[in-house]
């Protein structure tokens, strides 16, 4: 699903790279001290923390090594920022190791999120902060919900596929877990903005390299089913033309807690 460091990055890369900062501003990591970035991925997070907090030391965790490798390789700050493969659910650094901790549209994949956060919280030290963001799958991130919507309007199958099922994804989830998971002080809030897009192309060709939920359901599909949805899809950005400029609204869902210091 996200396998491709260089196909994830022109799906996804220009929206982390406008919500990365967003996350950053809200979490307000301690300007000094180690930061964990938890599935790093092609890195936006962990250079934009790097970028405001200038005293910071950054490590980045992703699974993949391709995706770890691919952040090195574009590495701005390699004194203060590095990648490295690790699960955030068994994360192999002792007690107290960061003094906070951020993610960024990762939490709503990890198989096992509870005792991903319980390894998170582990490793920062009492009174950092845990911090994380993902998207408004159910109305607020429109690329995918015009996506989905038309899915389902040309495919009723392609309903169970919908990311609005994914959890974490609805307004008080994140916040729901991060209390679970005995975090204090916990704050959680939308991170809106505006994505601009050239034409339609600029648009639907990133759909075509495979990445994510949407971008599997369409490489599965025949050449006319496909074409049936890219003229659905048109068809609800209700353009003038397929060279149109446009733009597209985004939300994504941030949390914010404190490690107690008595744990």
């Amino acid at each position: 699903m996200f396998r491709d460091a260089e196909a994830y990055e022109r799906f996804m890369g220009r929206w982390s790279r406008i919500l990365a900062p967003q996350l950053v501003d809200f979490a307000g990591p301690r300007d000094s001290g180690r930061v964990l970035d938890v599935g790093s991925g092609t890195g936006a997070l962990a250079f934009s923390v790097a970028e405001r907090n200038p005293h910071c030391l950054v490590l980045g965790i992703d699974p993949s090594q391709e995706y770890a490798s691919y952040a090195n390789s574009r590495n701005l700050f390699p004194g203060r920022a590095r990648f490295q493969v690790g699960d955030a659910q068994h994360l192999e650094f002792p007690d107290d190791t960061f003094e906070s901790s951020l993610s960024l549209l990762v939490f709503n994949f990890i198989p096992d999120r509870k005792l991903a956060l319980g390894e998170v919280s582990r490793v920062t030290k009492p009174g950092g902060r845990v911090s994380a963001a993902v998207w408004d799958y159910g109305g607020g991130m429109r690329m995918l919900r015009v996506f989905w919507d038309a899915a389902a309007a040309a495919d009723p199958s392609a309903g169970k596929l919908d990311e609005s099922n994914m959890p974490l994804c609805r307004a008080g989830e994140l916040g729901d877990l991060w209390k679970q998971g005995g975090l204090e002080q916990v704050e959680e809030r939308p991170l809106d903005f505006t994505m601009r897009f050239e034409s339609f192309a600029d648009y639907w060709e990133p759909f075509l390299l495979g990445q994510g939920p949407a971008g599997v359901y369409l490489r599965n599909l025949d050449g006319r089913r496909r074409q049936a949805l890219r003229r659905e899809v048109t068809r609800r950005l209700a353009l003038k033309a397929e060279g149109t400029l446009f733009s597209l609204p985004a939300r994504a869902w941030a949390v914010r807690g404190i490690v107690p210091l008595h744990r």
